[in-house]
């Protein structure tokens, strides 16, 4: 009864590089299609379709951010988000030692 209507998530899953660029060739070679190899390693066609273009933009065939780039940017992201937090702190800190100081 508790399970009627509602379904639990999958877990998340994680995938090697090497895997999906084998995936990837897979999907290249032309023999099946993104659909079929999807089902076939039972991985989502949304994933493996973005993988593809993902490789495709790596090798310079399509526009967009590299994966080297978007690792750069989810780094320099993280360190401006605690930067930021820093900057916080520091003005809270200001603000309570020049209220004791009055």
């Amino acid at each position: 009864m508790e399970s009627m209507g509602k379904k639990k998530p999958w877990p998340r899953r994680s995938f090697t590089s090497e895997f999906k660029a084998e995936i990837v060739e897979l999907c290249r070679r032309g023999d099946r299609s993104v659909g079929q190899v999807a089902k076939d390693f039972d991985l989502t066609e949304t994933a493996v379709r973005l993988w593809v273009s993902q490789a495709e933009v790596d090798a310079g065939e399509r526009d967009g951010l590299t994966s080297s780039e978007r690792e750069e940017l989810a780094a320099l992201r993280r360190e401006n988000r605690r930067l930021r937090e820093d900057v916080e702190v520091l003005k809270r800190a200001t603000a309570f030692f020049a209220k004791e100081t009055r």
